[in-house]
């Protein structure tokens, strides 16, 4: 038993539905308290004022005001951890994707159809993700961030074109990807990506990386060649995605095996693929996530000579997954974001060789 005080929860959304339902599933919890209802930004402005909660679930379509700009503004004048409920469209992924840019910590998905059934399915995972947010400390963010800085051709690092990389992430997962993949040059070598995000927002998330870095982003499918200065998406929740070969060639690979971890696409299954099928050719990291998933095969990708970095604590939004891969001395090196995209690029081979 603890006497830590529950979670103050402050529900914003236009239906009332929802708020009646997102207030009933969350206030089943102990640890958690619904504080208030809110219809709009303006009322939820005010009501933020009033109740002081820790933790915000905010629709991502408000009337009255743009969602993201008032998401925007809380984050610059009252930073507090948001959870975006999301609906499963097009429009609707590319607004979370925004949304999490600007400063959202995570979200969950809000059925179109059968709306009361289909969130009591989602109680746990909604539970679960108001709980992790409460234990993140943002800081104000500035109007305009700087630009992250692109590294220099791949090609004067490596000296071998054999190379593969894989990187896993969850909670925090979509903006800590954009840091590292802006920063990769055009020739970087082929990349595997396990992030846990729902299907139909895996697609926006890389269509929005191929927009927005030097490299050729898209959503994985069966039997792709992994090639230099792409970099290939898990299909959200219903596949995971393997390293194969095929011949000389590594390919991807997607299957509908049981989830792992209770994840589907699972960063492990990605990183015990990788280990097997690449070993010392595998440059692999473990970055922001609630969990553990991944820690496992990171140490496995260890354990057949690949280059192992994990995000660490100062940087991770929540250092559950690279946290448990430190614990179990997985990680060859534990860095800040800003220093994993160089280690993923640097010939970690020729230094091991010459000793540098």
């Amino acid at each position: 038993m603890t006497n830590r005080s529950p979670v103050r929860v402050l529900v914003v959304d236009d239906s009332a539905l929802i708020r009646k339902l997102l207030t009933e599933i969350l206030s089943a919890d102990p640890g958690i308290e619904v504080v208030g209802a809110a219809i709009d930004p303006f009322d939820a402005r005010e009501k933020i004022k009033q109740l002081d909660p820790d933790v915000l679930t905010l629709d991502v379509e408000m009337p009255k005001m743009d969602g993201i700009t008032f998401l925007r503004n809380l984050m610059r004048l009252r930073p507090m951890p948001v959870v975006m409920v999301s609906s499963l469209t097009e429009a609707g992924a590319e607004v979370t994707l925004e949304a999490l840019e600007v400063g959202a910590v995570d979200f969950v998905t809000k059925p179109k159809v059968d709306v009361s059934h289909a969130l009591q399915e989602y109680s746990d995972v909604l539970i679960e993700k108001i709980r992790s947010a409460a234990r993140i400390r943002l800081q104000a963010r500035s109007a305009t961030p700087a630009a992250p800085r692109r590294l220099a051709s791949a090609g004067s690092r490596l000296k071998t074109t054999d190379r593969v990389i894989v990187l896993g992430a969850s909670t925090g997962g979509t903006e800590a990807l954009r840091e590292v993949l802006v920063a990769l040059p055009p020739d970087a070598p082929g990349i595997l990506i396990t992030q846990h995000i729902p299907a139909g927002f895996s697609q926006a998330f890389a269509e929005r990386m191929d927009r927005n870095t030097a490299l050729s982003v898209k959503e994985a499918e069966d039997g792709d060649i992994v090639m230099p200065g792409h970099a290939y998406v898990a299909p959200g929740t219903d596949y995971h995605l393997r390293l194969a070969r095929d011949g000389a060639r590594y390919v991807c690979r997607l299957d509908t095996t049981a989830a792992v971890n209770r994840h589907r696409p699972s960063v492990d299954v990605l990183f015990r693929s990788a280990a097997e099928q690449a070993g010392a050719n595998v440059v692999a990291a473990l970055l922001t996530g609630m969990g553990d998933d991944g820690a496992e095969g990171l140490l496995a990708l260890r354990e057949a000579g690949a280059h192992t970095i994990a995000q660490d604590e100062a940087t991770s939004l929540v250092w559950g997954m690279p946290g448990e891969a430190v614990k179990r001395d997985a990680a060859v090196q534990v860095l800040p974001l800003s220093g994993i995209a160089a280690a993923l690029i640097r010939d970690h081979r020729t230094q091991a060789t010459t000793g540098e």
